[in-house]
C-alpha cells in the first residue's frame, strides 16, 4: 500500500512552551507544499544513485568513460532535484511524507519512505550539488586507476546510502542508509588495499563505527518500544504533546545511546580515531564523506531528532544535552590542536573537520538547532573546496606531506586561490561562509550559558580558543604549502580542467554560502529549516542580531592566529623541516601521538581482549571445530565406501542385468524382421484373432 500526501500537523512550538521570548527572534512558518508530483514522486532522489552503483558494476567497463556517466549523470540528476526543492521550499516551504508499507511485525508498521522537509531538503541539495562537483573532479583525479569502474560503483552507492539516511521518515531506514553509508565507507577507505595500512584503515573505521553503532541500535529499539512505533513522525508528536508515557521514562536511556551512534558517525572524542585513518582512501572520498555524507550522518540524526533533545518540559532527554556540549566542546578543543604538528596536509584537513563536527555538536548541546546545522551547510562547501585543493596539489607533487611541497602559488594558482577562500572561510573571516555560521554556533552557545545551562559558559570557551586554533594550523598548512620554494621532486602543474572547475564551483559557495542566515539582515535559512514534519516551527533560540561582543573578541584572536602562524612558518628555509620546527616542550610529543588515545585502544582494549580472545577462538578451532569437520570427514569416508560397495554390487548388478536382458530380447526379435510382407499379414491376422478372443472372454 501506498500513501501520498502531507503529514504536516498544526502544531507549533510557540514561545511559551520553549522559554525563549518572541524578542529572541522565535520563528514559526506555514508551508505552502504539502502535495503534488514534485514531492511525491522526490524518492527518485534516493533510487537513481542506488540504481546507477548496479549499472555501472554490471556495464561500466563496457561504457566510453568506464562507468563515470552513469555516477555522475546520477548524481547531477540528485543536484538539479535537491536545488529545485531547495528553492521551493525557501520561497513557499514544503512539508511531505511518503511512505510504502512494507510489513507489520506485532504492532510494528514497518516502512519505506522519503521526508520532503526542510531538513532533509538541505542535506538533498548538499548531496546533490557537492557530491557533482566532487564526481566531476574524480573524473580526473581517478584516470588511469587500476579500479577506476569499481571506484565508482563505491561512491554511487556511498552517495545513494547517505540519501536513504536523509530520507527516512523511521528509525529501521535510517539505521538501513546508516549502514550502507558505512559498508560504502569500509570500500573506498580500503580502496588501495595493496597497501596493508589503507586495509587497516578501512578496519578501524568499521570496527569503531560498529561499536557506536551498537549504542544506535539499543537507542531505537528503546525509543521504538516506548513510542509502539519507528516512525520519527509518531516519536516527535509523544515528544510535542508532552505525553508522560513509557517514552519519558527511558528518555535519558534512549537518547543518551542515540547520541553515542552519532558520536561514532561523526567521530566525537574519543570514538574521533578513525576519521584521520581514513584518508588513506582516494581524496574525492575524503571530500565527499567529510562535506555531505558520512560525518555529517550523526548531527542530521541530532537534528532529526531536535526537539526530543530540547525538551524544556524535563520529561524527555533534556538532560543528555549538557553530555552532548560537554563531548563537542572536548571534540573541538582537543581535536584541532592535533592539526597543528600533521605533515599529511589531508590529516591537517581531517582533524579540522573532527574539531568542526565538535562545534555543530556543541551547538546542539546548547539547543542551536538551526546554528548547528547551519554550520553543517556552509562546512559543507568550504571544507569540500579545502580537500579537493588538497588532492590538486597531491597529484600534481605526487605526496601527501606537506614536507615535499612548498612554493606552489606560482605554479598552481586556481588551486592556491580556490584554497585560500577556503581557508577564510574555515577561520571564519568576514564576509566568507564560516564567519556566520560559527558567530551564530558561539552566540548560540553564550546564550545558552546565561539562561541556566552552566556548563555552556566553559564550551564558550573552548570555541573561542578552538578559532584561534584553527587559524594557526590552517596557516601553517598555508605556508608550508603554497610559499617559499618547492622541495619536491615532482614537477607539479595546475590540474585539468576536470578538477579545476569544481574548485571554483566550491570557491563560490564557500564565499557566499553564509549570506543565507544573517541575524537582522536575512534570515532565510533559519525558517527553511523550520518547515519539518511534523512541526512547523523548531522552538530553538535565533539571535536578533549579530553578537558585537563575541566578534569583537574571535575575529581579531583569528587574525592574531594569522599572523603568529605566518611569523612561525612564513620564513622559508632550505628544507621544510627546517622551516617547521616550532616545538613546545611536553604538549607536541602529546600532540604527535595524539594523546595516545589509539595507544591506550590497543594496548588497553584491543590486545587484552583480542588476544585472550583469539587464543579462545583457537583452542575452539583446533579441539572442536576441528574435531567436528574431522568426525563429519571420517564418517563420510565410511559411508562413501559402502556407497561404493551398493554402487558395484547392486546398480552396476541391476543396470548390468538390464543392459543384457535387453540384448537378448534384441536378437530375439531380430530373428522376426525378416521383410516378408506375406509373414508379417499373418502375424497381423493371428494378433487380431487373440484380441478378439480376449475380448469375447473378458
Amino acid at each position: 500500500m501506498i500513501r501520498f500526501g502531507t503529514l504536516m500537523h498544526q502544531l507549533v512550538l510557540a514561545a511559551e512552551d520553549t522559554g525563549h521570548a518572541a524578542e529572541d527572534g522565535h520563528h514559526a512558518i506555514e508551508p505552502g507544499i504539502t502535495s503534488g508530483a514534485l514531492v511525491e514522486w522526490a524518492w527518485l532522489i534516493v533510487i537513481v544513485p542506488l540504481v546507477a552503483a548496479f549499472v555501472i558494476a554490471f556495464f561500466g567497463k563496457k561504457l566510453p568513460f568506464k562507468g563515470w556517466e552513469i555516477a555522475f549523470g546520477s548524481i547531477a540528476f540528485v543536484g538539479v532535484y535537491g536545488t529545485v526543492l531547495f528553492l521551493l521550499n525557501a520561497t513557499q516551504g514544503i512539508v511531505y511524507e511518503g511512505t510504502v508499507a512494507i510489513a507489520d511485525i506485532g504492532d510494528f508498521h514497518l516502512e519505506w519512505g522519503w521526508m520532503v522537509d526542510g531538513l532533509s531538503i538541505m542535506m538533498y541539495f548538499l548531496v546533490g550539488v557537492v557530491g557533482t562537483l566532487v564526481f566531476m573532479y574524480a573524473l580526473g583525479y581517478m584516470k588511469g586507476d587500476v579500479r577506476f569502474t569499481w571506484f565508482f560503483v563505491s561512491f554511487s552507492l556511498f552517495a545513494g546510502g547517505m540519501l536513504v539516511l536523509v530520507s527516512s521518515p523511521n528509525l529501521i531506514q535510517l539505521i538501513v542508509g546508516w549502514e550502507l553509508v558505512g559498508v560504502a565507507s569500509y570500500l573506498l577507505i580500503g580502496h588501495y588495499w595493496e597497501d596493508y595500512a589503507n586495509v587497516d584503515a578501512a578496519n578501524k573505521a568499521f570496527m569503531v563505527n560498529k561499536v557506536a553503532d551498537a549504542a544506535l541500535f539499543m537507542g531505537a529499539i528503546i525509543m521504538a518500544v516506548s513510542v509502539g512505533s519507528f516512525s520519527f513522525n509518531h516519536i516527535l508528536e509523544v515528544v510535542v504533546h508532552g505525553e508522560n508515557g513509557a517514552l519519558s521514562q527511558w528518555a535519558f536511556w534512549a537518547g543518551l545511546l542515540i547520541f553515542i551512534g552519532a558520536m561514532g558517525k561523526s567521530a566525537q572524542f574519543p570514538l574521533h580515531v578513525w576519521l584521520p585513518d581514513a584518508m588513506a582512501g582516494p581524496t574525492p572520498v575524503s571530500a565527499l564523506m567529510h562535506a555531505a555524507t558520512m560525518v555529517t550522518a550523526g548531527v542530521y540524526l541530532l537534528g532529526r531528532l531536535f526537539p526530543f533533545y530540547l525538551d524544556v518540559d524535563g520529561l524527555f532527554a533534556g538532560d543528555v544535552r549538557n553530555i552532548i556540549i560537554v563531548i563537542g566542546g572536548l571534540t573541538l578543543f582537543l581535536t584541532g590542536f592535533i592539526a597543528i604538528v600533521q605533515d599529511d596536509i589531508k590529516k591537517v584537513l581531517a582533524y579540522s573537520t573532527v574539531s568542526q563536527l565538535g562545534y555543530m555538536v556543541a551547538a546542539m548541546g546548547a539547543g542551536a538547532y538551526t546554528a548547528g546545522l547551519f554550520h553543517l551547510f556552509t562546512h559543507a562547501f568550504f571544507k569540500a573546496l579545502l580537500f579537493l585543493g588538497a588532492g590538486s596539489v597531491i597529484h600534481a607533487v605526487h605526496s601527501n606531506n606537506m614536507s615535499d611541497m612548498g612554493g606552489l602559488r606560482k605554479k598552481m594558482p586556481i588551486t592556491f586561490w580556490t584554497f585560500i577562500l577556503g581557508t577564510l572561510a574555515l577561520v571564519g573571516i568576514f564576509p566568507f561562509a564560516g564567519f556566520f555560521s560559527k558567530d551564530e554556533i558561539l552566540a548560540s552557545i553564550k546564550y545558552a550559558g546565561g539562561h541556566g545551562q552552566d556548563v555552556a559558559n566553559f564550551i564558550l570557551i573552548l570555541g573561542i580558543a578552538g578559532a584561534f586554533i584553527t587559524a594557526l594550523y590552517m596557516t601553517r598548512a598555508v605556508a608550508l604549502t603554497f610559499f617559499g620554494e618547492y622541495k619536491g621532486k615532482a614537477h607539479p602543474h595546475e590540474s585539468p580542467k576536470s578538477m579545476a572547475y569544481p574548485l571554483i564551483g566550491l570557491a563560490f559557495f564557500a564565499v557566499t554560502a553564509g549570506w543565507v542566515n544573517m541575524p537582522g539582515i536575512y534570515t532565510g535559512f533559519t525558517d527553511w529549516l523550520a518547515t519539518r514534519v511534523p512541526l512547523t516551527g523548531i522552538g530553538d533560540h535565533h539571535a536578533e542580531s549579530f553578537d558585537w561582543a563575541l566578534i569583537v573578541i574571535v575575529t581579531p584572536l583569528a587574525l592574531l592566529a594569522i599572523a603568529i602562524g605566518w611569523w612561525m612558518y612564513g620564513k622559508d628555509k632550505d628544507t621544510q623541516a627546517e622551516r617547521d620546527t616550532f616545538r613546545i616542550p611536553v604538549l607536541w610529543p602529546l600532540l604527535e601521538n595524539k594523546y595516545y588515545i589509539d595507544d591506550f585502544y590497543m594496548s588497553g582494549i584491543v590486545r587484552p581482549i583480542m588476544g585472550p580472545l583469539a587464543r579462545v577462538v583457537l583452542w575452539i578451532d583446533m579441539n572442536i571445530v576441528d574435531g567436528v569437520v574431522n568426525g563429519v570427514g571420517a564418517l563420510m569416508k565410511v559411508f562413501s565406501k559402502g556407497v561404493a560397495t551398493v554402487d558395484t554390487n547392486v546398480v552396476d548388478g541391476v543396470f548390468n542385468a538390464t543392459g543384457a536382458g535387453t540384448g537378448a530380447s534384441g536378437s530375439a526379435l531380430r530373428r522376426s524382421f525378416t521383410g516378408r510382407v506375406q509373414q508379417y499379414a499373418a502375424f497381423s491376422f493371428v494378433g487380431v484373432i487373440v484380441i478378439a478372443v480376449l475380448f469375447i472372454i473378458f
